[in-house]
């Protein structure tokens, strides 16, 4: 991949929360590699920036691209092949509840496209030891810790190799030591060369942590 093509670049995009505005003029751009934290106080509209990015929300005005994918111009067809490009971490992990964190998987990859049941019994292996659950994967989210369920959904975001992750409070949920274990995963995973904006209002992760700070308040986004 050229390290110098975007994954995401926006130029004065006007991002909206479904109905009104609430980041104007939004400059963004994130290259191959790098680690970004969008921070800001609740409702400033750090979730309508994830949300723009996934093809929820379009942009209104301005440019606004992921990959290859021009947000402005976007039809519906296309929002399932843009988002098989991310990968998606929530803070409520957003796993199903009723099988075990490798069905969850393999429910992923087919959903996706994947067919080749070696192929996916492959994939689904190198996720799990990436993340340190090879020896979870009968294991139903229930049995499992909070930093363990949000493991999972982590090797599930890494399924389809993408360029970009997108993090949303991916620690919320979880004490401090745990979140400090998903925080160190997922520098890990940026280290492999894998791009990650990180929603979080957690300042102290931010400083244990350090890496690009961008925050959103009174409906502007500007670097920290």
């Amino acid at each position: 991949m050229n390290t110098d093509t975007p994954i995401v670049y926006f130029r004065s995009a006007d991002i909206s929360n479904g109905e009104v505005v609430v980041v104007d003029h939004l400059d963004l751009t994130i290259l191959p590699g790098e680690f970004v934290y969008l921070t800001g106080s609740v409702g400033s509209g750090k979730t309508s920036i994830i949300r723009t990015l996934t093809g929820e929300n379009p942009p209104l005005g301005g440019e606004a691209r992921v990959g290859d994918f021009d947000l402005t111009s976007l039809k519906s067809k296309q929002i399932p092949y843009l988002r098989r490009g991310l990968g998606i971490v929530f803070q409520d992990f957003q796993l199903l509840m009723d099988r075990s964190v490798e069905d969850n998987l393999l429910f992923a990859l087919r959903a996706t496209g994947w067919k080749d049941k070696a192929a996916m019994a492959e994939r689904i292996d190198r996720v799990l030891e990436a993340v340190g659950l090879s020896h979870k994967a009968y294991k139903q989210p229930h049995q499992l810790s909070g930093g363990e369920q949000q493991r999972a959904a982590i090797a599930r975001a890494l399924l389809n190799s993408p360029p970009l992750i997108l993090a949303d409070e991916p620690t919320g949920n979880l004490d401090e030591d745990t979140a400090r274990g998903i925080m160190g995963l997922l520098f890990d995973i940026n280290r492999r060369g894998t791009a990650i904006l990180m929603v979080t209002h957690n300042q102290l992760l931010v400083k244990a942590f350090p890496a690009r700070v961008l925050v959103v308040e009174k409906g502007v986004c500007r670097e920290a």
